[in-house]
């Protein structure tokens, strides 16, 4: 059977993939799995909700984007930590016909060597449908050990059973898919859950803490081991978030909370130096971030391979 410990011994492409989506590292004595559940594409004016239709079409000029339509990375990570297996966040799932080149995580963590039975734990940054929907994908559930751990916010499920959507800016066939997904992974996952209030210690060297803004329990996961560090930032990091870290993401249901916790949290790794991944950087969404004055960079880190 193959299990985790396949995660860093090279293996071939899986079916349908030109190359293996995914990039293995390691922090310390912790092994990381970056894994790719494919890209979503997004109106672009999802991404600065506050900002001016000049300045986001300069940005995206700038970044070599187009005007109509942007796709938009969905990571999530692969954690070995002594003989725990934590799967941080699960991707989209395979029943939203809108994303149809999203929702690839159990196909690229069979491709990967990584059996669903290994992982004890899983983490969610946040609820939204993009982060849990794997968890609901056909056959996924009964692969998984009847007794997994499931780590998430109290605020964040208490928050779920009646969803506030006032300050966000969504497409209008949005709320519905994430309130109806929600509701199914409460229903479907209540007797794994284990809550926690502002952190936990999942595994040694892996800490879950919320932060708030983009969902009240919305988390970030922090792993240090050895002097290393990576922080899995969830969404609160975004790709134009480091030139602009005050424009408001659509999805955001406290986006001036959301836009002081991203700050907060650039100021952090720029002090810290530790490495960076976030749910919807471009994979595999490794690196650091710089500071010039007041003006937050992405530093991609160096590829191993």
């Amino acid at each position: 059977m193959l299990s985790l410990d396949n995660t860093l011994r090279p293996v071939g492409p899986g079916r349908d993939e030109l190359v293996p989506s995914r990039y293995a590292l390691r922090v310390g004595e912790i092994d990381v799995l970056v894994v790719s559940d494919g890209v979503l594409t997004i109106p672009p004016v999802t991404i600065a909700t506050n900002a001016a239709s000049d300045d986001l079409a300069t940005w995206l000029d700038q970044m070599f984007l187009p005007h109509d339509a942007i796709g938009w990375a969905l990571n999530v990570l692969v954690v070995r930590s002594g003989d725990r297996y934590i799967l941080i966040d699960a991707g989209l799932g395979e029943e939203f016909p809108g994303f149809p080149r999203a929702g690839q995580l159990p196909r690229r963590l069979e491709a990967a060597g990584i059996d669903l039975a290994s992982v004890t734990d899983v983490v969610l940054t946040h609820m939204h449908m993009d982060h849990v929907g794997g968890l609901l994908a056909d056959g996924v559930k009964e692969r998984l050990r009847p007794d997994l751990r499931i780590h998430v916010a109290a605020s964040e499920v208490k928050f779920w059973t009646a969803p506030d959507f006032s300050r966000t800016s969504m497409p209008s066939a949005v709320p519905d898919r994430l309130r109806a997904t929600a509701t199914r992974f409460l229903n479907e996952y209540h007797k794994h859950l284990r809550m926690f209030d502002e952190e936990h210690e999942v595994a040694p060297g892996v800490l879950v803490r919320r932060t708030g803004g983009h969902t009240p329990g919305h988390s970030v996961v922090y792993l240090a081991s050895g002097g290393e560090r990576l922080t899995f930032a969830g969404d609160t990091m975004f790709q134009v978030g480091f030139e602009h870290p005050d424009w408001h993401n659509g999805f955001e249901h406290y986006p001036d909370e959301a836009a002081r916790v991203r700050v907060g949290m650039m100021q952090e790794l720029a002090a810290n130096r530790g490495l960076l991944v976030a749910t919807h950087m471009p994979f595999p969404s490794v690196g650091r971030v710089g500071v010039d004055g007041k003006q937050f960079r992405w530093v991609p880190a160096f590829w191993e391979y």
